[in-house]
């Protein structure tokens, strides 16, 4: 029977050094004979007197082992020890379930001195192996601190870039506010310039545009239709070049198939083909290209103005009449009285036009340049205008969307990682989509579009590397709404985060039809702990 003090830590050993009597630690009461420690049988309702045993493993309050084992009343049955504690000197302490003691199996992961096989069961015999477990352990934690470290550097340096880019949106946010205000005054201004340039424009007197005679009219015609058969002349032209091109092409694979094929294959599908080849390839044809006739097209095809055959303005310009010459005698005042004419002009005209003597109307075609510049210049502010509205927006959302603790994900949006998982990969885009792609060719499908953050909580192994959820409320990344299912959903995946010094996709499975979970290792939720306010202590997750 090993010795009970060197199983226990300090604060319970006291209870066993009196080599007198044994009193149940929850029920002090109950006074035992020391021979009755460790004697494989369960005397203490709270099973303190089988420490180094499994006798005691049984209990709960729950589901009484035997009526014999039902408490009485006063007595506390709640287990007074964790488990065996092995005290594993040159690693950590711990405490292995009271059922593993004397089980035959030597618990090394808990219980590394092997102490917890006292009694060498079927002569199991466990060595102390706690000096090379402890240096292999202290080994990989000082890796893990280091990495602990180097991790939330990176995230250091992640929230400092994301309150960076935040910066910039803020920036653009008070730049497109002042492009609208100017915009604003500028749009007043180009408003009250064309009111004014309309009411001028309403009281100009415009004559009323000639047609031209019948000589002209017809060689309008004439031009029209010249111009009309020269387009289709390069149309049917670069259709015809496209045909011989095909043409080519298909002399040449037959050519190939004639040359290569075996004629030992009995296809006569084949056979057939390559004696028609032969019988047109024997035939006389014609040119497909004639450089001479093409010469001759290339002089059809140019326009009228660059060869001089015909000068179509010689027969565009109206004839004058009467009517033109009386138009015209405001050439032959001064300056001044022209001015003076003109001005006396519009303002009877305005007058009788606002007092409903004269129609408003306008000729179609007859608005001065002047008029169409202006609502022009109007049109193309409120554009503008328009636009920066639509970026201010933008903007205003982008600064109040959430992007985790600190913005943190602000600085990672729009970055993938990918696993290599047999026939697909997979990728992860921060706060965008998430993908499967077939390495068999194809399209890629969309596995679910961002949507929100969530917490869960998890209870999950870490691997030998650092790789794994493990305990606790862990960050969720939740994409929705992707690539419709074949008769089920449409496509979702839940992203679940631990803290990792890289970005990392570790593990893709389907939950369910076109449900998808992905564990992910980023420096960003390092510290975190699941919380989306703000950063807390580093853990060690790695």
């Amino acid at each position: 029977m090993p010795d009970e003090n060197t199983h226990h830590p300090l604060t319970v050993a006291k209870y066993y050094k009196s080599a007198d009597i044994f009193n149940c630690i929850s029920n002090p009461s109950i006074h035992l004979s020391p021979t009755q420690i460790n004697d494989d049988f369960c005397d203490c309702p709270d099973g303190s007197d089988e420490p180094g045993t499994s006798a005691c493993s049984y209990l709960s309050h729950l589901s009484p082992h035997t009526l014999g084992d039902i408490p009485v009343a006063g007595e506390n049955t709640s287990l007074a020890l964790p488990g065996f504690y092995c005290k594993n000197k040159g690693h950590i302490p711990s405490y292995v379930s009271f059922i593993s003691v004397n089980d035959g199996v030597c618990d090394y992961n808990v219980c590394c001195d092997g102490s917890d096989e006292w009694a060498k069961v079927g002569g199991t015999k466990c060595e102390d192996r706690c000096h090379d477990i402890g240096k292999e352990w202290r080994k990989q934690d000082e890796q893990k601190r280091r990495s602990i470290g180097s991790a939330a550097k990176k995230r250091k340096g992640l929230v400092t870039e994301a309150w960076r880019l935040r910066q910039e949106v803020a920036k653009k946010i008070e730049i497109a506010q002042a492009s609208i205000e100017g915009d604003e005054v500028k749009i007043k201004g180009l408003e009250s310039d064309l009111a004014t340039i309309e009411k001028q424009e309403r009281g100009r007197i415009v004559k009323k545009p000639t047609k031209g005679g019948k000589v002209s009219m017809l060689a309008q015609l004439a031009k029209d239709r010249t111009e009309e058969l020269r387009r289709s002349l390069v149309e049917v032209r670069h259709q015809r070049d496209i045909s011989n091109e095909r043409i080519v092409e298909l002399e040449g694979i037959l050519s190939l198939l004639k040359e290569e094929y075996n004629p030992n294959f009995n296809d006569q599908g084949v056979k057939r083909a390559v004696r028609s080849w032969e019988d047109y390839a024997a035939r006389d044809k014609p040119e497909i290209v004639n450089a001479a006739k093409d010469r001759d097209l290339d002089e059809i095809v140019k326009m009228d103005s660059e060869t001089g055959t015909i000068n179509w303005s010689e027969w565009e310009e109206p004839e004058e009449s009467d009517v033109d010459v009386l138009y015209k005698f405001e050439e032959y005042l001064p300056p001044s009285a022209r001015d003076w004419i003109d001005g006396k002009l519009r303002s009877i005209r305005l007058m009788l036009i606002e007092n409903g003597v004269l129609a408003p109307t306008r000729d179609p075609g007859s608005e001065s340049k002047e008029l169409e510049d202006a609502r022009n210049a109007l049109k193309s502010a409120q554009d503008v205008l328009e636009g920066n509205r639509k970026q201010l927006e933008e903007y205003t959302e982008d600064l109040a969307r959430d992007y985790g603790a600190d913005g943190v994900f602000r600085a990672l949006k729009g970055q993938c990682v990918d696993k290599d998982s047999g026939e697909y990969t997979y990728e992860l885009c921060w706060l965008t989509q998430t993908k499967q792609k077939s390495k068999k060719g194809g399209g890629q499908t969309n596995m679910g579009n961002f949507v929100s953050f969530d917490t869960m909580t998890v209870d999950d192994d870490v691997a030998a590397d650092g790789r794994g959820l493990g305990s606790g409320e862990r960050v969720v990344l939740r994409y929705e709404n992707g690539q419709h299912c074949w008769n089920g959903p449409s496509r979702s995946t839940l992203v679940v985060l631990a803290c990792a010094e890289t970005d990392e996709l570790w593990k893709v499975v389907e939950e369910e039809k076109c449900v998808y979970r992905m564990e992910v290792g980023t420096p960003a939720v390092c510290g975190v702990d699941g919380q989306k306010d703000g950063p807390q202590s580093v853990k060690d997750e790695l």
